[in-house]
């Protein structure tokens, strides 16, 4: 068997040996002569193209090796414990991610859709029943069900905005109706918009909001006292019934959508409190580090692919996002951060004593 210092010398021997010249070497002899240089860079376009032509196959052969290894082997339980710790529990939302919220929710709430797909196709008849039931038959859960509907800052607002288009309406169709001294009492309310520098529609919202709270608060009272368990049964399937055909987009009349005054910021803004609420509670940590120990525990042993096929990730599915991410590895192996890590590796390769000395030419 050769040892390197063997192998470097017989490739000195072979580099540095004349034998007998042909015709065609001497036609050979005006080509230049290959430096260490010359051959560096020969070598880096070489890995690039076997790379190019490669990166499909060893991605996959990548895969299959790494499928195959248990989970304990690379990631302990307290691994992902820093992980979730740091990366979320620890971290507050960004005001990028607030936004795409508050963008990805009023897509949703505003799309053409909703108006094409009733709230039945959402919610069946027997999941309601399922929860009226559930409700019903638990004191507990039946208080806490009246405090969502009714004595959330949501319901206040939604039936503020309620009675605001009841009254207007009423007040517009009577107005009309009341010939002159409908005009007369709509000149009033025009005067007294001048005079105050107040627009009445705010002033009456502003009423509204500000003594709907208060109503809303002593309606949760009068309903969890008085509602029995059957009643609220009764109400959650009646309640279904009268809105289940109604569209999705039947939901929009409930919503404010101004640019200073947004019931989808209102509720962007709920759902980052109760997230900055959450993930500061040690409540929280001991039930998140209580599930991950779980979660481990059933598939420290499993092999990666076991793992991952939960999440209905198989080799196939491997397959179709290495063929999705093929342009971003070509484009990686010709980049110039790349090529120049490359070169200088092979820089740092020839420049060993050994291989300098075993070499016959030197740039």
């Amino acid at each position: 068997m050769l040892t390197p210092t063997t192998q470097y010398n017989k490739l000195s021997i072979i580099m540095t040996s004349k034998p007998m010249q042909t015709s065609k070497d001497n036609q050979n002899l005006d080509m230049p002569a290959l430096t260490i240089d010359g051959l560096i860079e020969a070598q880096v376009a070489f890995m690039q193209q076997w790379l190019r032509t490669q990166a499909e196959p060893l991605s996959m052969q990548a895969w299959q090796w790494f499928a195959a290894q248990p989970l304990n082997k690379y990631v302990s339980a307290d691994d992902l414990q820093q992980l979730i710790n740091d990366w979320l529990l620890n971290q507050p939302m960004t005001d990028v991610i607030r936004k795409d919220i508050r963008d990805i929710l009023h897509t949703i709430i505003y799309h053409p859709v909703n108006d094409n797909v009733p709230l039945s196709e959402l919610v069946d008849d027997t999941q309601v029943e399922t929860l009226a039931n559930y409700v019903g038959s638990h004191d507990q859960q039946r208080n806490i069900l009246i405090h969502t509907l009714v004595g959330n800052e949501t319901f206040a607002d939604l039936l503020t905005q309620t009675l605001y288009h009841a009254i207007n309406d009423f007040m517009e169709t009577t107005l009309d109706k009341a010939g002159a001294a409908g005009k007369l009492m709509k000149f009033g309310r025009s005067s007294f918009e001048k005079a105050t520098n107040r627009n009445l529609d705010e002033k009456l919202q502003a009423y509204l909001h500000r003594n709907i709270k208060d109503l809303a608060r002593r309606a949760e009272a009068n309903a969890q006292e008085h509602l029995s368990n059957d009643e609220v049964a009764r109400l959650l399937i009646t309640g279904w019934a009268r809105i289940k055909d109604q569209p999705v987009s039947h939901l929009q009349t409930y919503l404010r959508d101004e640019p200073d005054n947004s019931s989808i910021d209102h509720i962007e803004a709920s759902i980052q409190q109760s997230y900055n609420r959450l993930r500061q509670s040690p409540y929280l940590h001991s039930l998140v580090a209580a599930s991950i120990d779980t979660w481990y525990g059933n598939h420290q042993s499993d092999t990666i692919a076991t793992v991952v096929s939960s999440l209905h990730i198989d080799e196939q599915a491997m397959t179709q996002l290495s063929t999705a991410l093929l342009p971003v590895v070509h484009d990686a192996i010709e980049s110039e951060w790349l090529t120049a890590h490359t070169r200088e590796m092979l820089q740092a390769f020839y420049e060993q004593p050994n291989i300098k000395k075993g070499l016959a030419f030197n740039a």
